[in-house]
């Protein structure tokens, strides 16, 4: 190799460090916004020229400008032959807002450098192909695995316009939710269930099922996140056995919705929502996962945190309806019989046939527990 080759080698490979470098900086944009940007996905943005940012931008809220919006207007004329490093495929559509495609070529930025293309069909791809089409220099493709991450409910959603569920337990060592009393408080560290509270600002909904109303009065809000947006309130109630005192009947920080049959009493259905309480009466004796899930993703509901009991957390197993698994497991051992476990339900017949997980982390919280992230993988792959 002679020295010209060398030096366009090595400035091929500064080149690539260097996109990657911004785009974890654009990532990190990103999820700074994650837990307020519903239906829409979260995207940031960063400008940059002659190896320097001139420009930063996250979308913030449905509805309002994009991160490339806002980066532009921080570059302000700096943007003309810069760099744009973005997390998603920039719009090329009239929605809430004007189309983002438009706005680089306005700014005579130089190239684009786009992490992962957008899977909405009002844009996959046209986004890119539009920017081409001007002669900018258009690379897809830089950290797509960490940006497809950032919005895998979103991506999961515009796929099979149902809600991506992450289900949450917090169990011991040998796999029990509380101790043969009933006694569950607290088997996690406090830093665990901060932490808690972080995936709840992340979701759109937090879903139970009525035993743990009852049993624990939840409020189901991410009290650390006050003045962020608070996710709805979703309770699976087969005969709205709700007490009338329940705190989340009495608390207005967001909506509560309470799925049920034609079982339920008309009196309690009239009672609740003169309350202002949604009520959804499944004409069935039963409230079944695919219709909760169907109803959710028709209200544009993208992401749902299952925080229930050991009968909900097997409802969803047997639906095949989870997309995420996040266990916090305490070292601590509990024992009995008549001890609750994590998942219920009629379970898997054969170990051979028992759900494995992929992408597997598991992370120490604290001295006293772990926790435990992992993707299901179903034969019928439209789950994952």
């Amino acid at each position: 190799m002679n020295e010209l080759q060398e030096w366009k080698r090595s400035e091929c490979e500064n080149q690539v460090l260097l996109d990657q470098a911004f785009m974890k900086i654009a990532i990190q944009l990103a999820e700074g916004a994650s837990h307020q940007t519903s239906p829409n996905p979260t995207v940031g943005a960063v400008i940059a020229k002659n190896g320097s940012i001139v420009g930063l931008g996250a979308h913030l809220r449905a509805g309002e400008s994009h991160a490339e919006i806002h980066a532009l207007r921080m570059a302000g004329e700096k943007a003309a032959g810069a760099t744009v490093y973005v997390t998603l495929e920039p719009c090329s559509h009239y929605g809430k807002t004007p189309p983002c495609v438009q706005a680089l070529l306005d700014a005579g930025v130089a190239r684009v450098v786009i992490a992962i293309e957008d899977p909405n069909p009002l844009v996959a791809g046209k986004g890119v192909a539009t920017l081409k089409h001007a002669g900018i220099d258009v690379q897809v493709g830089v950290l797509e695995k960490e940006a497809r991450e950032c919005n895998e409910s979103f991506f999961h959603y515009i796929h099979t316009k149902r809600p991506f569920v992450t289900l949450k337990t917090a169990s011991t060592l040998d796999g029990k939710l509380a101790t043969a009393t009933g006694d569950s408080k607290w088997i996690t560290s406090e830093l665990a269930r901060r932490e808690v509270h972080a995936e709840r600002a992340k979701s759109d909904a937090i879903l139970v099922g009525i035993n743990t109303v009852i049993k624990d009065d939840p409020l189901l809000t991410a009290r650390l996140y006050e003045k962020g947006r608070q996710p709805i309130r979703v309770v699976l109630d087969q005969t709205l056995r709700i007490p009338k005192t329940a705190t989340i009947l009495k608390d207005t920080t967001s909506p509560v919705w309470i799925f049920t049959t034609r079982r339920a009493s008309q009196q309690k259905v009239d009672f609740l929502r003169a309350k202002g309480i949604r009520i959804t009466v499944q004409q069935e004796d039963q409230v079944t996962i695919p219709f909760v899930l169907q109803t959710l993703g028709e209200a544009e509901i993208v992401s749902v945190l299952v925080e229930g009991g050991s009968k909900i957390s097997g409802a969803f197993l047997e639906a095949q309806a989870i997309q995420k698994v996040i266990a916090y497991v305490a070292f601590t051992l509990v024992g009995g019989v008549e001890s609750p476990v994590a998942y219920g339900g009629n379970g898997i017949p054969l170990m051979k046939d028992a759900i494995q997980l992929r992408d597997v982390a598991v992370e120490k919280v604290s001295e006293q527990e772990v926790k435990i992230t992992g993707y299901p993988l179903w034969t019928d792959h439209s789950n994952s």
